[in-house]
């Protein structure tokens, strides 16, 4: 995995789920969505995306829930992005 380019961000240890999340797949050697330390960063502002993304993948909507997070994960995919 290569490293940020927000080296403060990237070495940020907050007190939060997110932080606990990093270490765990970091012990277990797996990749993971290097966003999750923005997130720990700035946790206050994390509220807000957290009820956006539940919003649009949840919400009733013309597509399912199921749908929308395919959707969501083949787009991650063609990002080379883990979702």
């Amino acid at each position: 995995m290569h490293h940020m380019f927000l080296a403060d961000v990237e070495a940020h240890k907050g007190d939060d789920n997110y932080t606990r999340a990093i270490d765990v797949m970091k012990r277990a050697g797996s990749e993971y969505p290097q966003i999750l330390h923005m997130f720990s960063y700035k946790i206050h502002a994390t509220v807000h995306l957290e009820r956006f993304t539940q919003e649009i993948l949840r919400e009733p909507a013309p597509l399912s829930p199921g749908f929308r997070e395919l959707i969501a994960a083949y787009t991650s995919h063609l990002n080379q992005c883990p979702f």
